[in-house]
């Protein structure tokens, strides 16, 4: 009898591909999103799926998320509102906090494994790299917003251990390192490696946020997909946080360079500094780069595709859809 997995988030960027990923092993999977800002074209591939139920709900009505969710097996959340430098503070805190309930709610009611999606950003400004799972948190002030997101992710990760221990269900957390691929978000709430392929293919500037030497690392869609379908069907994910992202570290200058050249090749990158005052009261990381050997071991997990290809197959999907 094949298992049902419910994913929140679904017609999202990340969402999507994992909605495709168990419906192709024969999963029967229902994908819950409130659309505001996931599309229903990046579904179009498991809609027609007889194994697919589609349901637009926001996570935070959770009587009918509890209605629709009932004898689930598996739960992965990746609903989130994020990204506190270009938008709301109190949103993200609010989405992320209340929504965490409806969701861990729901699992806890089915005895359901969850896999719950969180970020690299809960490191906030740690100087010791690479981040493993142990690491220290090390956020800024209450004041600057931009942790806000940071914040929201440790009070899910921390509220879903207390759930599962209350509750008694497994549970898994993800951390988050910089995904990119096709079906990212072509705004900044897509990372910055979206809007500098859509600047350069449309020969605009590229804007560079502070002074672009902060480094990050980059995981292909399809990597990170592989990962979290290794956390759903690995027991030995159970009660574990694991870093899921690529290794190659780059800055953020270098990589507007790197796509100027798989775009443009020979021709300048043409940029300009943005610094971080133009944002208000805001703080970067400067560095930042996971230590995966957690799931090599427990997982197997080995990202596969490298910067550089993982760019070339997102700019070629992103072409026609900026032109």
């Amino acid at each position: 009898m094949p298992q049902t997995v419910l994913v929140t988030g679904a017609a999202g960027f990340i969402g999507s591909h994992l909605c495709d990923e168990p419906l192709q092993r024969d999963y029967r999977v229902i994908g819950v999103d409130d659309l505001s800002m996931g599309s229903l074209d990046n579904l179009r591939l498991a809609i027609p799926n007889p194994n697919f139920n589609f349901v637009k709900l926001d996570v935070l009505k959770r009587e009918e998320l509890l209605a629709l969710g009932r004898g689930v097996e598996i739960v992965v959340h990746l609903a989130a509102f994020k990204i506190p430098r270009y938008s709301n503070a109190l949103q993200t805190l609010r989405i992320n906090g209340l929504g965490a309930f409806s969701v861990f709610d729901l699992a806890a009611e089915n005895r359901a494994k969850l896999v719950l999606a969180s970020t690299s950003d809960v490191y906030g400004k740690n100087k010791d790299l690479p981040f493993n799972e142990t690491s220290s948190s090390v956020l800024g002030p209450s004041n600057v917003p931009r942790w806000s997101y940071a914040v929201s992710k440790l009070f899910e990760e921390q509220l879903l251990f207390a759930y599962s221990s209350e509750h008694k269900f497994p549970v898994s957390i993800a951390r988050f390192f910089g995904c990119y691929g096709p079906r990212q978000h072509l705004s900044w709430w897509g990372g910055p490696q979206s809007c500098f392929i859509s600047a350069i293919l449309k020969d605009q500037q590229v804007e560079i946020h502070g002074g672009g030497l902060q480094t990050r690392t980059f995981c292909y869609v399809e990597d990170l997909v592989d990962g979290i379908i290794r956390m759903i069907e690995n027991p030995a994910a159970n009660g574990e946080i694991v870093n899921l992202g690529g290794t190659q570290e780059i800055s953020i200058i270098d990589l507007a360079t790197l796509i100027q050249k798989l775009v443009h090749s020979g021709k300048p990158l043409n940029h300009k500094i943005i610094p971080y005052s133009s944002f208000g009261n805001y703080e970067d990381v400067i560095r930042r780069v996971p230590d995966i050997e957690k799931a090599k071991r427990i997982l197997g997990f080995i990202p596969k595709v490298d910067l550089e290809t993982g760019l070339r197959r997102t700019i070629d999907w992103q072409r026609p859809l900026v032109s």
